[in-house]
């Protein structure tokens, strides 16, 4: 919350990896919730967050950034994950 008396928001990748291929990873439980481990971040801190694409990989996969505000300030958020659509950062 400290950081927020500095910053309007924070951004950090969604995930720790690049995305995979539909289907490539069921069999690897672990994988796949490794995967998702930045994503409670959000929650855990009870601060909003939401996930914007930001580039594909060479083989064409999506990328995400996740966009972090103090709680309650979804707006900040919101704004700042328009802002990443709207240029078509790549």
């Amino acid at each position: 919350m400290r950081a927020f008396n500095e910053v309007d928001a924070i951004v950090t990748p969604t995930a720790p990896m690049a995305a995979f291929k539909l289907g490539e990873k069921t069999d690897d439980p672990l994988a796949m919730y490794l995967v998702d481990i930045y994503s409670v971040t959000a929650s855990l801190a009870g601060i909003c967050g939401v996930t914007v694409p930001c580039g594909t990989t060479k083989a064409g996969l999506p990328v995400g950034m996740q966009v972090l505000a103090a709680h309650l300030n979804e707006s900040t958020a919101f704004r700042v994950a328009r802002a990443v659509e709207t240029a078509g950062i790549k």
